[in-house]
């Protein structure tokens, strides 16, 4: 796949979930946030709350590019927990690699980021990890390796290239940017978390 084919694919999902999923998709999405195909402008009906529930789950999926099976696998996770099983979704997708990688700001999409992580220029704690499921915990450290700091991407990243498209740092996260080195100093609490979806409304899906 292409760039421009998959700019183009994300610029579409975009549109259909209502929100912008890449840097390059947020110019697609305000020239037509309506959603694609031909009826895109026409005013949506009344939607069954199966639909409604549909959309916030794939909104969900689509911030953290998760297949199906990662989404559920998380949501049984979050069931164990104490609490809202919702809030914990979020929270336990946030404590992802690939997702404290993007927030860090040493990638600019959660797709980079993982590719970061899959091309094995991430270390937890001093040790590589390759697997951008890889779930960190409190008091970790994430670092770019080495050697790939003098990557231009990387370089790029450490001057803060990525910081039009992201939000300001969140509190569980201690980031030196300059040095490529962030450490998750608590675990992630949703209302934190800079992910737009209705918990709720997912867990009520998976629960039906």
């Amino acid at each position: 796949m292409t760039n421009v084919t998959r700019a183009r694919r994300q610029a579409r999902l975009s549109r259909a979930l209502g929100l912008p999923l890449t840097p390059k998709s947020v110019k697609y999405f305000e020239k037509r946030p309506y959603a694609p195909g031909q009826h895109g402008r026409a005013r949506r009906r009344t939607e069954s709350d199966y639909a409604v529930r549909l959309r916030e789950k794939q909104r969900l999926r689509a911030q953290y590019a998760l297949r199906e099976k990662q989404l559920h696998r998380i949501y049984l996770d979050a069931r164990k927990e104490s609490g809202l099983t919702g809030e914990s979704m979020v929270e336990l997708l946030e404590m992802r690699l690939d997702a404290l990688v993007l927030r860090s700001g040493f990638a600019r999409t959660i797709l980079q980021a993982r590719q970061v992580v899959v091309h094995r220029h991430v270390l937890v704690d001093g040790k590589l990890v390759d697997r951008p499921s890889f779930r960190v915990k409190p008091g970790q450290t994430i670092q770019i390796k080495p050697k790939s700091q003098a990557l231009e991407p990387f370089q790029l990243a450490a001057e803060g290239a990525h910081a039009d498209v992201q939000a300001s740092v969140p509190s569980y996260l201690s980031v030196e940017l300059s040095e490529l080195k962030s450490k998750l100093v608590s675990r992630p609490k949703r209302a934190d978390v800079p992910v737009s979806c209705e918990v709720q409304l997912v867990v009520e899906y998976y629960a039906r």
